[in-house]
């Protein structure tokens, strides 16, 4: 009885094992197997460079999507290209030197395009030099039309200065004159350098170019000074005209004073005008300066009263001279010149008349600076003033594409992107070969 109950447990035993096994294998989800691996399709059609998401550039297409939750894949289409773009650039193919005769060859890379210096100074509206500016300020237009920058520095350049003394002054204003000569030293440094001319019946070099420090310039400066011219009253009849120096009824008490007899053969007795060369001393000194090496500012500096009359030079020629020589003209106004609101009126100039501040014409076109002074202590001061606006200007580079050499004039407009800024820069500029890079 023992041995049938327990083959019997052990059955039952048996059974239930097996049926949870097939429980839990029903239970257990089926495992599909791992998709087999699959060689990448060659690429193929393609005309362009790959752009991720857009293919080689080729118009790509969609299938339509519908409006429920599923959205198609899309498909792109290449088109194999025809023809190989046509390059509208390098048209010609260049030159292939041999080997070992390249650059340091007889080969060589020119690039002929003009180099256009413009100095700037920028004042706000009290007078006061306005520093901080960054190239992004400055938009620089030739012939009204916009010019990429390409070179823009603050640095302060030495300066190359050429004195030019007015000695036709009147006595009065030539004292004071000659009173501050002696600050113009002061006004400058180590690293500038100074020539001094003067004029008064056309033009003289006292000095060539010397250190702005060296002793030779004081001495100089001191051979420089003269006296000056009087006024006198123009008489060109009556008794104390030259003509008949004694008149009796209209007519010459002695006969043989003058040709004519007693009648004097009429007419009045010729005034002999001023003569004041200022062209032609500021040919004079633009000569000298143009034989200075790159990298200095040119300035001419003439102490004046801006008159002219009698020189060789015309004043077109000796602007043209300026404008393509890098050369800009300041001046120190003194005498009647140096009115207020003198610098404006001069501008205009009547027929038969003498120009009474042609000076200030040569500033504007020029991009100089200008001071109007009447006393020596503004005088003196002129100078530090004048030589520290030219020496701390903006300095503008940009290339033109303009024809290298025609001669022609091209006009510069420089604009400053800030309320209330006065711009001062030279009105334009003759192309020089000089500038060729």
């Amino acid at each position: 009885m023992k041995l049938g109950f327990s083959a019997i447990a052990l059955a039952a035993l048996l059974g239930l094992s097996l049926s949870m096994t097939a429980l839990a294998q029903q239970q257990q989800p089926t495992v599909p197997d791992a998709p087999a691996p699959q060689a990448p399709k060659p690429f193929s059609g393609l005309n362009g460079p790959i752009t991720p998401g857009k293919g080689d550039g080729d118009e790509q297409t969609q299938a339509g999507a519908s409006s429920s939750s599923s959205s198609t894949v899309q498909q792109q289409s290449f088109t194999p290209a025809s023809e190989p773009v046509k390059d509208t650039v390098q048209t010609a193919a260049p030159v292939i030197p041999a080997a070992g005769e390249g650059v340091d060859g007889e080969f060589k890379i020119t690039t002929n395009v003009t180099a256009v210096e413009v100095p700037v100074t920028v004042k706000d509206t009290k007078g006061k030099l306005v520093a901080g500016l960054t190239y992004r300020d400055f938009k620089v237009f030739e012939n009204d039309k916009r010019q990429p920058i390409s070179f823009f520095t603050t640095d302060a350049f030495p300066l190359s200065v050429a004195f030019v003394i007015d000695q036709s002054l009147t006595s009065d204003v030539m004292s004071k004159v000659n009173d501050s000569l002696g600050a113009i030293q002061g006004a400058l440094t180590p690293f500038d350098e100074v020539a001094v001319f003067t004029y008064n019946n056309g033009a003289q070099e006292r000095t060539a170019f010397t250190g702005a420090q060296s002793t030779r310039l004081p001495a100089v400066l001191a051979l420089a000074k003269v006296t000056g011219s009087d006024m006198l009253v123009p008489i060109n009849g009556g008794p104390l005209s030259s003509a008949c120096s004694v008149t009796q009824n209209g007519n010459c008490a002695d006969p043989n004073l003058q040709s004519g007899g007693s009648t004097g053969g009429g007419g009045w007795t010729p005034i002999p005008k001023e003569v004041h060369t200022l062209n032609d001393a500021i040919l004079a000194a633009a000569k000298e300066l143009s034989t200075r090496p790159k990298g200095r500012r040119r300035i001419v500096y003439v102490i004046s009263d801006g008159k002219e009359y009698g020189s060789k030079a015309k004043y077109d020629e000796v602007r043209k001279y300026l404008l393509t020589n890098k050369t800009a003209v300041f001046g120190t106004l003194v005498g009647d010149s140096a009115r207020l609101g003198e610098g404006y009126i001069s501008h205009i100039h009547l027929p038969f008349t003498m120009y009474d501040n042609l000076l200030a014409k040569y500033i504007l076109t020029t991009g100089g600076e200008p001071d109007f002074e009447r006393g020596v202590d503004g005088i003196e001061k002129s100078y530090a003033k004048i030589a520290e606006e030219a020496r701390t200007q903006y300095t503008l580079v940009y290339y033109t594409h303009q024809p290298m050499i025609d001669g022609k004039f091209r006009k510069i407009d420089v604009r400053v992107d800030r309320p209330g800024m006065d711009v001062v820069a030279k009105q334009g500029y003759y192309p020089s070969g000089q500038d060729v890079k």
